[in-house]
This record gives C-alpha cells, sequence and structure tokens, in this order.
C-alpha cells in the first residue's frame, strides 16, 4: 500500500472517529490514539507502514515546538523563570529520581538503564497537555501556565538526556556528548547572527512585494531548513525547531507566522498521535496486564504526588497543585525520542523497549480520565470545606441594586456611577470579584436567589432592581419572588434569548431587555447605511422591522411551547415583512403607542436622522441605549 493512500486512510477514519469520541467526551488527543490503534497491526491491520508515516508525522511536533518558542519572547521568559527554572527543574530532577530507584529497585534494570528509563518517563507530552488545556479553555488558568512553564523546561531538558546517553553507553566518539554542546552553542549562534542579519530582512522583502501569501512559505522554509540542518549535524530537530521559533519571537511577523502554521500543526500532530497508537502492541496487555495496566497506573500516580508535593512546598493552594500534577501525569512524545536513542546506543535492550513504550501510551490515555476524576470529584471534596462565604454588605440602602455584574449589569453599573447614583452589586463568580476589586471597584460576593441576601441589600428601600445573572432559571425564581413580595419596586429584567423573554412576560415582567438585540439591530442599520441607503430609509426599515418582531413576540406568547406554530409564525412573519418592504408601507401607518417602551439606539447603534423621524415618534417613551460592551 503507497504512503499516499495509507495517510488518506488515517485522515478519513480520524474525520470520523475523532467527532464521534469528541460527543462521548473523548480528548481529541485520544481519538487519534484510537484511530491509530484500529488502523494498526494490533486491530484491522489497514495501514502496514507505521514507520513511514512517523517520519512525516513528526513534523507535528516540530512545527509545535517551533510555535512554542515564538511564545517565548525574551520577556515574558524572564516574567516566568521562577515556574520554569525552579518548579521545571524541580518536577524533572525529584520525579526522575523517584522513577529511577522504583525501576532499579523492583525491576532489576542496570544503573544507565534505570536512568535513562526514569528521566524518560519523568518527561510530559507537551502536545498532548496543551491541547488538552486548550479543549478544557484551562490554558489561561493559574494551573494552565504552571503546567506550560514546565513543560517548556522538560523540553529543554530532554535536550542534555540525549547527550548523556552515549557517555553512558561509553562512546567515546559519538557525536553527542561534548561535541553535541560544543556543536549545540555554534548553531545557536549562528541561528541568531541568521535571524538578525538574514531572516528578518528577508521577510520584509517577501512583505513588500505584496505576495502575502508567500509568508506562510517562508516560515515553513526556516523552519525546514533549520531542521534539515539539525539533523545533519546530529543535533535534535525539535531543539531545531524550538531555537528558530525563539529567535523569531520578537519579530513583527510574529503572528502572522503563527496563524499560518497552527492549521499545519495541529494536522500533524494528530498524525503523529495516530501513528504512536499504531505502533502500540496492544497484545502485550494480555500477555503481561499487571506490568502494563499497573506500569502505567504507578507512573501516573508517581508523577502526580511528586508534582503535588512539590506545588504545596512552593505554597501553591491544593486546587492548582492537583491540577498541574494531573496535567502532568502522563509519559510524552519525548519518551518515545529518548528511549529511541537509548536503544541505538545499546544502553536499552529491545525487550524492555515495547512495554515501556506501551505504558507511555497507556499513561496517556488514562490521563483525561484521572483529570476528570480529580476536577469533578476530589476537589469539591477539598474545596467544599472551605467554600468562601458570601460577603457581609454593609448596612446601607441605595436605590439602586445589580444583580449580576457580566456584561450587561456592569454596563448598568458603569452609567449610574457616572452619574453619581450610589448602588449594591452583587455577583457569585468570585474571579469577577477578584478582577472587579482589583480595580478598585466594589463588588459583594452572594447568591441573589436567597430571600435574606435581598433584604440585607436593601431591597426593601431600593427604587431600581436590575436582573442581570446568567442562569435563566435562577432569573425566573428572583423575579417571581420580587414581583410578588415587592410590587412597588421597578423591576429590570436582561433576557437571554426570545424564550426567556416569553417566560418572563408569563409571570409579569414589563421591563425587559434581550440580549444583543439592540445592538444587533444597531449594526443591521449601519449595514444599511454603507450599503447605500439613506439615513432616514434604513433608520424607518429597522424601525419597522423592530415594530414587527414586538408584534411577533405578542403574538408567539400564546403558542411558543409550540414548536411547528413557531416555526410557522416566523415564516408568516418574513412573508409579512418582504410584503410591507416592497409596498413601501411606513412604520407611521401602524400603531406606535403599542411599542412605548421599546428601547431605542443612538449612533453606537441607531440613529434618529432627521425631525421626520422625531416627529413619527413623538409619543415614543424611549431611552438611549449605548453599545454592547464588555469589560
Amino acid at each position: 500500500m503507497s504512503l499516499l493512500l495509507q495517510i488518506t486512510i488515517f485522515l478519513g477514519a480520524a474525520l470520523i472517529l475523532v467527532p464521534l469520541g469528541k460527543k462521548l467526551g473523548i480528548a481529541t488527543v485520544l481519538g487519534y490514539l484510537f484511530t491509530g490503534i484500529l488502523l494498526g497491526p494490533s486491530a484491522f491491520n489497514i495501514a502496514n507502514d507505521p514507520e513511514e508515516i512517523m517520519h512525516l508525522a513528526e513534523f507535528g511536533v516540530i512545527l509545535l515546538m517551533f510555535l512554542i518558542g515564538l511564545e517565548l519572547r525574551p520577556q515574558r521568559l524572564w516574567e516566568m523563570r521562577q515556574s520554569i527554572f525552579v518548579m521545571g527543574s524541580l518536577q524533572v530532577g525529584v520525579t526522575g529520581l523517584v522513577l529511577m530507584g522504583t525501576i532499579y529497585l523492583i525491576f532489576q534494570q542496570s544503573l544507565p538503564a534505570s536512568f535513562v528509563i526514569g528521566f524518560a518517563l519523568a518527561l510530559s507530552s507537551t502536545a498532548f497537555v496543551l491541547q488538552l488545556l486548550e479543549e478544557k479553555q484551562q490554558l489561561n488558568t493559574t494551573h494552565g501556565q504552571q503546567s506550560f512553564s514546565i513543560l517548556l523546561f522538560q523540553d529543554i531538558a530532554a535536550i542534555p538526556l540525549l547527550a548523556i546517553i552515549p557517555l553512558l553507553a561509553g562512546s567515546e566518539s559519538s557525536h553527542h556528548g561534548v561535541a553535541y554542546f560544543a556543536a549545540i552553542i555554534a548553531t545557536f549562534t549562528g541561528l541568531f547572527l541568521f535571524s538578525r542579519y538574514v531572516m528578518r530582512p528577508f521577510f520584509r522583502f517577501v512583505a513588500r512585494s505584496g505576495a502575502t501569501e508567500l509568508i506562510t512559505a517562508v516560515g515553513l522554509f526556516i523552519v525546514l531548513g533549520v531542521v534539515l540542518l539539525m539533523d545533519t549535524l546530529g543535533i535534535s530537530t525539535t531543539l531545531g525547531a524550538f531555537l528558530t521559533g525563539v529567535l523569531l519571537a520578537d519579530s513583527e511577523f510574529r503572528h502572522e507566522l503563527e496563524a499560518s502554521i497552527a492549521p499545519f500543526k495541529g494536522l500533524l500532530l494528530g498524525l503523529f498521535f495516530m501513528t504512536v497508537g499504531m505502533t502500540t502492541q496492544i497484545s502485550l496487555i494480555a500477555d503481561m496486564p499487571l506490568l502494563i495496566i499497573g506500569g502505567a497506573v504507578s507512573l501516573i500516580l508517581i508523577k502526580m504526588i511528586v508534582m503535588a508535593a512539590i506545588a504545596r512546598y512552593k505554597k501553591m493552594s491544593w486546587t492548582n497543585s492537583l491540577m498541574v500534577a494531573t496535567c502532568l501525569a502522563q509519559g510524552g512524545e519525548f519518551a518515545f525520542v529518548v528511549l529511541n536513542v537509548a536503544k541505538s546506543e545499546k544502553v536499552l535492550a529491545e525487550a524492555i523497549m515495547e512495554p515501556i513504550t506501551l505504558i507511555v501510551t497507556l499513561s496517556m490515555v488514562l490521563t483525561p480520565i484521572f483529570f476528570w476524576l480529580v476536577s469533578t470529584q476530589v476537589l469539591p471534596l477539598i474545596n467544599r470545606d472551605s467554600a468562601p462565604k458570601y460577603d457581609e454588605i454593609p448596612n446601607e440602602h441605595p436605590a439602586l441594586i445589580v444583580a449580576g455584574f457580566g456584561r450587561v449589569g456592569q454596563i448598568v453599573a458603569r452609567l449610574a456611577r457616572i452619574r453619581h447614583f450610589t448602588f449594591t452589586a452583587i455577583d457569585n463568580n468570585l474571579q469577577k470579584i477578584d478582577f472587579v476589586r482589583r480595580y478598585g471597584g466594589t463588588l459583594y460576593y452572594g447568591d441573589v436567589t436567597q430571600p435574606d441576601l435581598l433584604r440585607a441589600a436593601g431591597i426593601e428601600q431600593a427604587k431600581v432592581f436590575v436582573l442581570a445573572i446568567d442562569n435563566v432559571e435562577d432569573s425566573m425564581n428572583v423575579a417571581r419572588h420580587i414581583l410578588l413580595n415587592y410590587p412597588n419596586l421597578t423591576l429590570l429584567v436582561r433576557a437571554r434569548d426570545r424564550y426567556h423573554m416569553h417566560l418572563l412576560r408569563d409571570v409579569g415582567v414589563k421591563h425587559i431587555w434581550r440580549e444583543t438585540y439592540l445592538t444587533s439591530l444597531g449594526m443591521g442599520y449601519r449595514a444599511l447605511c454603507e450599503l447605500g441607503m439613506s439615513k432616514q430609509e434604513a433608520y424607518d426599515s429597522v424601525e419597522l422591522f423592530r415594530n414587527y418582531d414586538e408584534e411577533l413576540l405578542t403574538r408567539q406568547q400564546r403558542i411558543y411551547t409550540d414548536e411547528q406554530k413557531l416555526f410557522e409564525s416566523y415564516r408568516d412573519f418574513i412573508s409579512e415583512l418582504e410584503h410591507l418592504f416592497e409596498s413601501d408601507a411606513q412604520v407611521e401607518n401602524h400603531n406606535p403607542e403599542q411599542y412605548k417602551d421599546v428601547p431605542d439606539l443612538d449612533e453606537s447603534g441607531l440613529e434618529r436622522p432627521t425631525a421626520k423621524a422625531q416627529t413619527t415618534h413623538a409619543k415614543h417613551d424611549r431611552i438611549n441605549i449605548m453599545r454592547d460592551d464588555e469589560n
């Protein structure tokens, strides 16, 4: 079977199996691993030449290291020095020694072999962890950044580890060892000069030509050129890609390069993990289940315990310590590289390579399970006892209460503050509260669904209550409570969508703002103006649409639970509007009085263009709403 056909089969299988895995809650990386296992010799044996495909797939790891290097501007490196060098060295050193001792004592391996295996297993998977954190949207969290910095040190630590292996084997004439370090220094110096005096001028030359698509080609050319140089010199290709990224980190073309290379990186990384799955000998699990499964679980637990202890020693919280430990608990792709070099230098025997490789692969498979257990089962138990208490709200009774300090609530609060109106703002998101307080704002931590808290906030003395919380069910409960117990209080409610608005109307809420609705109308108005309409025509069109949409909402109030009738009402609505537009019907032909509570927009949304429009809507009781803005 040709290489091209094998890659086509791989990609086709991935397109089916990875999305299916995502629906079942399986991480993308695991989807790629399972795809490789199914296509490999252990299952269907469809693609029978994994070694050839692996050579191509390794470019995924190379491009990943290049992109990581691009992120490492000298300033950022300095800011992260504590995490990178202190935390990273402690993790690699302590974990490596513990694993080395375990292998030496339990499995009776030689000291050099135990050293190589222990420190190879101490390295975690950069590609796996970064993709896992991105999928969980946790890369920018405290534990995400700590994990990232430790992974950076691990990537750098792989270099001296590769250099030491030939010395352990007693290879005096190897290209590694002292010569290896000398080659690294010489190459790094050459690359620094090359990036400063050749790469950047060349980028500018290509950019000035106007052929912007060639920026991608230049980036790939540089990466592949450096990789080829490193391969020729016998130096780690991943190191070469990493150094190239670091050297281009301060370039003005950095973001362009990131955007251009990212798609290649994702596809090739997927291919890399598929080949890892393909080369995995699943039959070994049946032959030696205790060694493989027990080894993978032991590896994860040892790394978790050591990393958690180091994090606690560095005074990290229990939550962040456990999350960092779980993220870094698996073996990594650099373990494959280190072990292969050790095998070629005769430090490791062939017989021990396959079980270790399978243990590393299985540790990747099990890591998301441990991640889920820690995040959903362990941390809630730890945090239960230390759950933050709701703030004591001072005995002040402002006329305005803002419940929910998101993109809607904060704008209302900012407008009130500008006009020197005091208010009480309440939210139950601790991160949001800490952020506001950091910048000198006042925001109380509390649950607005609790009647006692509402009384403490001075609801009995308040004039206006702005309800802008996210949860629809909680919003409805609070709205019902206020309407029942405080009928004279003016209640202004943010509705997340049309359905929420129907529910609010059902319980009797009068003043409702649909989220993003006014902003969308303003944007539509601007689009019509830019397309050649006069401001008057655009204004009338938007007003006509808005009025009919309000009328549609009223019609749908009785049928909003019937999906089929809702669809029919939308269809009729579109037909009516099209007919009105074609007939040049004007808004003033309809009764505007029924829309008197509908908010208006200013120029950030909708502008009243002429006196004609003002006369037309003179009876409207309207207010101006600023653009939907989020801090």
